[in-house]
């Protein structure tokens, strides 16, 4: 595992924390961004209600409804990576249900997913959705998830 990786997590309300700490730990949160990551890199990592996201999302990204994932990478001089990922837990419990998957295993797929938006990765076309998503599975495969695209 990489030792460059500074994460910075933060919980918009105390509710959040406990929900989030009712999933999984801090620890386990550590271990999946540091898989995505072999080179230096400053994560902060927000868990936000709905409320916060819908703001963020209408502000940044001009949809004017809450999302479940949002990454703010930084530019930065060399190879670090500098970024924000928020991350709305009260949708990815949703969209978890809703797709009958665990929530710990889609929070761990989604964080990872912002993790991949931070270092570059994209899905605006079909080539680049592939590679993003081989990536993913492969990430969430070594810490022991199942491929979150299955159906």
């Amino acid at each position: 595992m990489s030792q460059t990786l500074n994460l910075d997590l933060q919980f918009a309300t105390q509710a959040l924390q406990n929900q989030v700490l009712s999933i999984t730990s801090l620890s386990q949160i550590r271990k999946w961004a540091n898989a995505c990551f072999q080179s230096k890199a400053m994560i902060t990592i927000r868990f936000v209600n709905k409320a916060e996201a819908h703001d963020l999302n209408l502000f940044f990204r001009g949809f004017n409804k809450p999302t479940n994932v949002l990454t703010f990478s930084y530019p930065t001089q060399g190879k670090s990576i500098e970024a924000d990922i928020v991350l709305c837990l009260p949708i990815l419990r949703t969209e978890a249900k809703e797709q009958r998957k665990s929530l710990i295993a889609h929070l761990a797929h989604l964080l990872i997913h912002g993790c991949l938006h931070a270092k570059g990765y994209d899905h605006q076309n079909l080539k680049d959705t592939n590679k993003m998503e081989a990536l993913e599975i492969k990430l969430l495969q070594s810490l022991g998830f199942p491929n979150p695209y299955w159906k």
